[in-house]
């Protein structure tokens, strides 16, 4: 029984912090258009800079400047907006396709960076040696991860609560004018240029905080946490939550790691042996046709935006 209730508590953290992420892809798509490929640049940025900030001394790279945690933790979020500032004023002339397209290979220039960079990052190897908060005081076991989930929700709900009083807002409404007609909106005197690298940014900033948590919750990070299957990962979780609905977000979030962790269980324990050593691909696999079934079974997922009765949606694809 306890040990079922461990597994419960680990998997509602994981999925929890995946949630922060597909909140800032929410924001960035689901409000403004923006289709964004490269989704775990800005986690990993957000990961990598909070255990280099936050780490114990390393000879052979970066690192073990120990700044107190929720400074190494905004020291992360801060390298994603700034990666975001940098990719957005580059690519966010690009529409759609051309968009997905640039950042996708913006995520795979990072992952190849990361694996190869020795001296920044620990290549191959990742990043050890980061002291876990408040570790002394709630030791390593079960107490520590309640604990540690505790914080996780309440930087999920805050984050929440932010996002659902920005789209409510007048910048808000501004976001998904760009989004439906841009040409609209710029009659009006808006700029959609800095409206768009503003949630560009905002976006990569959430998904820093949540690739942070991700590498303090496991006090390790390498290059293998940030291939582009998560990109695709966070993706399935908004399209089957419904993009544009921050509650489904968090809703596709949970359904999606659920699906992921029980596909996983169910090959390695009902597959055949020789089946047992593709049981990646084949998660990779079940990934991508779940995407593609959401886009043509319910393309708006299963819960899908609301939105005012007079106000027609006609998102351009």
């Amino acid at each position: 029984m306890i040990g079922i209730i461990s597994y419960l508590v680990f998997f509602t953290t994981v999925a929890a912090i995946l949630s922060i992420a597909v909140l800032g892809l929410n924001l960035q798509w689901g409000n403004t258009g923006l289709f964004n490929g490269g989704v775990v640049a800005f986690f990993g940025a957000g990961g990598y800079v909070t255990l280099i900030l936050g780490g114990t001394p390393q000879a052979a790279h970066l690192g073990g400047y120990q700044l107190w945690y929720p400074l190494a933790l905004l020291g992360g979020m801060a390298a994603a907006g700034v990666m975001a500032w940098v990719v957005g004023v580059l690519t966010l002339r690009l529409r759609h396709d051309y968009l997905a397209i640039a950042t996708f290979g913006v995520a795979v220039a990072v992952e190849t960076f990361l694996r190869n960079a020795q001296w920044f990052a620990g290549g191959a190897q990742g990043l050890r040696g980061f002291e876990r908060p408040l570790r002394q005081a709630l030791g390593d076991g079960f107490t520590y991860n309640l604990g540690f989930l505790a914080v996780v929700l309440i930087l999920l709900a805050l984050t929440y609560l932010f996002l659902e009083r920005l789209i409510r807002s007048p910048f808000g409404r501004l976001l998904r004018a760009i989004r439906e007609d841009e040409t609209a909106a710029q009659s009006l005197g808006k700029s959609p240029a800095r409206v768009r690298l503003a949630s560009f940014i905002t976006g990569s900033v959430i998904m820093g905080l949540s690739g942070g948590l991700y590498a303090t919750f496991y006090a390790f990070i390498s290059p293998q946490d940030v291939l582009p299957i998560l990109t695709f990962q966070i993706w399935a979780m908004l399209i089957v939550g419904g993009a544009g609905n921050n509650k489904g977000a968090m809703m596709g979030a949970f359904l999606i790691w659920g699906a992921w962790t029980a596909s996983g269980w169910a090959l390695s324990r009902f597959a055949p042996q020789d089946w047992q050593l593709y049981t990646g691909s084949v998660q990779f696999i079940l990934i991508g046709f779940v995407i593609v079934g959401m886009l043509l079974w319910r393309p708006e997922g299963l819960f899908p935006e609301r939105l005012a009765v007079s106000q027609t949606r006609h998102r351009k694809t």
